[in-house]
């Protein structure tokens, strides 16, 4: 084999010469999409091409097909753990299919999120994921009509083509878990009354009630955002005041019931003896608590890789794509309730 001279860069021309192979032949066996082929002949050139030291100009080459393999992902926050997690979940499952995920912030504003979608599609992304999309959302419209590949994740409108969780049989599997236990008195903490995650949870958990008889208190169904603080202010709300407490809570996120762990310490509640609480997503903090929280769990290697697959091969139907949760019961739930007699 022929040493290419220093401070030259290697061409593919050059790795087909020192293997011996056509140069259709050795593109083909550094073409970084699907599966590799395992061929004598193709880890022959692979090897050449290490030694050599070729690096594949996979932008240049995408560009020539009219793509750059490269997909935005948008979240409203990289802070959260579980968009933190979809996006690796994300990145993974677009690396296994040839893509490279790069991802945008844009906090909770519909402006701001409009503007990061820009921004994205300003560095021609084959296509958008958004973890972002509000009910009110215009963004996903506006995307269907300029016939912008993307897809939804976490979340859906009932519209663009989305992958998630299903949200409403997780809250019906958190609740119906604390109706087994004997709770009757049952609080409902979900998130913001813009998000499908929100309305879809709460619409499980309202399902649970009904067939178990149970007529949930209004002042006991809050909505709030999703973090620890929106928590914290939920549970001071319901563990609190003169009035009744709930016996249980189901909180619409781990981070809800984190906050609402911090209110029950406060206003002398032990959660798991005084008050059951799920939460949902479960983080992997969750089972490492003091007092190891039950929640549902979601799929989101599943999610990513069906949000991934709605925009390379979006022919494919069903284009709302939802993976069942999985409730996960912890000492946070607590034991059986004995009834009265």
């Amino acid at each position: 084999m022929e040493p290419v001279a220093s401070g030259t860069t290697v061409t593919l021309r050059d790795v087909a010469a020192a293997s011996g192979v056509s140069l259709s032949t050795a593109s083909r066996a550094l073409d970084e999409r699907g599966t590799a082929s395992r061929s004598a002949a193709a880890e022959h050139v692979r090897k050449v091409a290490e030694e050599l030291g070729y690096r594949r100009n996979s932008f240049a080459s995408s560009l020539r097909r009219g793509e750059t393999r490269t997909l935005g992902v948008l979240v409203p926050r990289l802070s959260d753990t579980v968009m933190a997690l979809m996006f690796e979940e994300l990145e993974r499952a677009a690396s296994d299919r040839g893509y490279f995920a790069m991802v945008a912030t844009s906090g909770d504003d519909p402006d701001d999120e409009r503007r990061a979608a820009e921004t994205l599609l300003d560095r021609n992304v084959d296509g958008l994921i958004l973890a972002t999309a509000r009910l009110d959302d215009e963004l996903p419209k506006l995307l269907r009509q300029r016939n912008v590949a993307h897809a939804l994740v976490l979340r859906t409108d009932g519209v663009s083509p989305s992958a998630l969780g299903d949200d409403e049989v997780g809250g019906y599997l958190a609740t119906r878990h604390l109706i087994d236990l004997g709770h009757r008195d049952i609080a409902v903490v979900t998130g913001p009354a813009f998000t499908s995650t929100g309305t879809a949870r709460l619409a499980g958990a309202r399902r649970a009630m009904e067939e178990a008889g149970v007529i949930p208190r209004d002042e006991w169904l809050l909505a709030a955002g999703y973090g620890i603080e929106n928590g914290f202010a939920a549970g001071e709300t319901l563990l609190g005041g003169s009035g009744p407490r709930p016996t249980a809570i189901f909180a619409a996120n781990d981070n809800l019931a984190m906050g609402i762990i911090a209110a029950a310490h406060r206003c002398q509640a032990i959660v798991g003896r005084d008050l059951a609480l799920v939460g949902y997503n479960d983080i992997p903090l969750s089972s490492r608590l003091a007092t190891p929280l039950s929640s549902v769990r979601v799929p989101l290697d599943q999610i990513a890789g069906s949000a991934i697959d709605l925009i390379v091969n979006p022919g494919k139907d069903p284009r709302i794509r939802k993976a069942l949760p999985t409730l996960i019961p912890r000492e946070s739930s607590g034991p059986p309730q004995r009834r009265a007699e």
